[in-house]
């Protein structure tokens, strides 16, 4: 007895598997465009100051609107900055894969997606959390978008540290989803990251200033030296571990929380310092550079869970 294959049924099967694979090749284009590794690192600040806020676990619906509405906040961000910013990301070796480059995603379905997003956004944070929330929401896309991407990215050095404040509103977003308004503890989360973000991200520029310089994008990693970088970096790291330490006499923040800021903020000084003393020596490699960037993430992630446990293990040290 001799089998039979259908043609037919075999053409079918190839081209719903083509199919599979060509959703499955869009959807992680339009997902890249949202750079998903900015979201994590925002949405790692979101929920453990909901928690201090609440002093407790807030309602779980509330949580996941404020998580998914802020995610899709700074998604449509990310994609509006991939728009704008496709000319220069072609330049550069680090974004030379990004979809609007390698045309997988044309600027128009861009555009499109990046619109929806934001409302989105703006509609799950309204009727999932409250109107502050929202608006806080679109002012930390308006902010990412035009004044960081569109005005100061490629004029000037000061970029990320102006620019960079559109990465403190999850706090804000946060605190206000729970409260409905903003306090000190809030203000002073927002100037820690404020205060966070050149020493997390000027050690990056360096690794890859060459792709600033040949973008003529004026990173200061790119376009200063490395002795002159390693001050800044030292400075500002100085100034967010003393911010982070106002937690306790203006945000009622308990000794879990205080231990964690000192001895996570004593670590990064030192790696800040070690970057420091071999830049003054001219021996800082892009691996010296890179291990201060990541270990600003790891600073950072410590931070805020230590704000998220605290509630839990005693109370305020310093009760108002």
């Amino acid at each position: 007895m001799t089998a039979t294959v259908s043609t037919s049924d075999t053409n079918l099967d190839a081209s719903a598997a083509i199919q599979r694979s060509g959703f499955s090749r869009k959807f992680k284009a339009y997902l890249a465009l949202t750079k998903p590794r900015v979201i994590e690192l925002l949405l790692v600040s979101t929920l453990p100051t909901m928690i201090f806020a609440q002093r407790g676990f807030p309602p779980i619906g509330l949580i996941l609107a404020t998580l998914v509405g802020g995610a899709f906040a700074a998604g449509s961000a990310g994609v509006f900055n991939c728009y704008i910013d496709r000319d220069i990301d072609k330049l550069m070796h680090r974004t030379e894969n990004r979809p609007l480059v390698t045309g997988e995603v044309s600027p128009r379905e861009a555009l499109v997606f990046g619109w929806l997003l934001g409302a989105a956004a703006i509609a799950i944070l309204w009727f999932g959390a409250n109107p502050l929330s929202a608006w806080l929401g679109l002012a930390a896309i308006v902010f990412y978008v035009v004044i960081y991407t569109m005005i100061l990215k490629r004029r000037t050095a000061q970029n990320i540290v102006w620019g960079g404040a559109a990465g403190c509103f999850p706090v804000l977003i946060a605190w206000s989803a729970v409260t409905n308004t903003v306090e000190w503890p809030a203000v002073v989360l927002f100037m820690v990251i404020f205060l966070w973000t050149p020493p997390h991200y000027w050690p990056l520029s360096m690794r890859y200033g060459e792709d600033y310089r040949k973008a003529n994008v004026p990173m200061l990693g790119a376009i200063a030296g490395a002795k002159v970088v390693s001050v800044q970096v030292v400075l500002y790291a100085w100034a967010m571990v003393a911010c982070s330490l106002l937690m306790v006499p203006l945000g009622g923040a308990g000794w879990v929380y205080t231990v964690a800021a000192v001895l996570a903020g004593a670590w990064f000084l030192y790696e800040s310092h070690a970057l420091y003393e071999r830049a003054q020596k001219g021996e800082v490699s892009n691996k010296g550079a890179m291990k201060v960037f990541h270990g600003s993430i790891s600073y950072l992630t410590l931070l805020f869970i230590a704000l998220a446990v605290d509630p839990f293990v005693g109370g305020p040290l310093m009760a108002g």
